[in-house]
């Protein structure tokens, strides 16, 4: 059985590319404005807050992994911020490699490992669409381990370590993913997933996305009514049904342009287009350049 969200992640190509230790004592604020780059945090002591620019605040404990896939600008703070009039603090190197805010001499009260990963697909915006805006994770002993191999394969320096540090996040991903199911995910994939019906769904696009689906039997597979299909899948998933199924193919018909070299009439067919023009059109309002000129470029 294919699983949608080991086919997203797969197809991300994530990869570790900045992570470090924080500790912070009494009143601090740090602004970042990243925007896009994947963001992850994992509180390993203490408590703070993280805020996203357009969400709520979010109160982070001992134990909780918060992902931004696409992250907009964003606040990490103590978890009694300081008054919105006091300058943002700029964390400090220390010896040791970490970093360090707020007061410099008092004991630590929380402790952070923080991060950024890559994406090395081109179509990472594209497949980042598809999950959720924001995944918080609390008590997953599961996650807890995996994020201690990553600090101690970050640390360590092993032969192999970019690979090794590849896999791992990988599979963090997906845990953090997978865990982070129902109502305490945004609208996304993950979201969808958790609703047997709407997974049914789901499955049935990632493993038949050549079939002329509709939204009668997207809906069928689902054992709904259109209606009641249409606005329960976009409540979930964040976008309509067929919206996500021409997401999912563009991005497979991108892979298959880069990485096979096949003529576009065959990508067309692969990815359930009757003809090579009506896909040439679809791909060129998705993706902003036709599928021939796209290939050459991949090449």
């Amino acid at each position: 059985m294919i699983d949608p969200l080991a086919d997203v992640v797969g197809l991300l190509q994530p990869a570790a590319r900045h992570s470090k230790v924080v500790t912070g004592a009494g009143a601090w604020r740090v602004r970042r404005a990243e925007a896009g780059l994947p963001f992850y945090a994992v509180v390993l002591d203490g408590a703070c807050q993280l805020t996203v620019d357009g969400q709520d605040a979010l109160a982070l404990q001992a134990g909780d992994f918060v992902l931004v896939p696409a992250a907009q600008p964003f606040t990490n703070s103590s978890a009694v911020p300081p008054p919105t009039d006091t300058p943002d603090t700029v964390p400090t190197l220390q010896p040791d490699g970490s970093y360090r805010v707020g007061a410099p001499d008092a004991s630590p009260d929380v402790c952070l490992l923080v991060g950024h990963c890559h994406f090395g697909s081109p179509d990472a915006a594209l497949l980042v669409s598809l999950l959720p805006q924001r995944v918080h994770v609390r008590g997953e002993p599961r996650l807890m381990a995996l994020v201690q191999l990553l600090i101690d394969e970050t640390r360590a320096g092993r032969p192999a370590r970019d690979e090794v540090l590849a896999r791992l996040l990988e599979v963090l991903l997906i845990e953090a993913l997978r865990s982070a199911s129902g109502t305490t995910a945004s609208p996304g994939l993950v979201r969808g997933l958790a609703d047997a019906r709407l997974a049914a769904a789901l499955r049935g696009v990632h493993e038949q996305p050549a079939r002329a689906w509709t939204m009668a039997s997207l809906a069928r597979e689902a054992a709904l009514s259109r209606s009641a299909f249409f606005e329960r899948f976009t409540r979930a998933v964040g976008v309509a049904p067929m919206t996500y199924l021409l997401t999912w193919r563009m991005a497979l018909a991108q892979r298959l342009l880069r990485g096979q070299g096949l003529p576009v009439a065959d990508v067309a067919e692969r990815v359930g287009y009757s003809s090579a023009s009506t896909f040439s059109v679809a791909f060129t309002r998705h993706v902003g350049q036709p599928p021939a000129r796209y290939a050459r470029r991949a090449a």
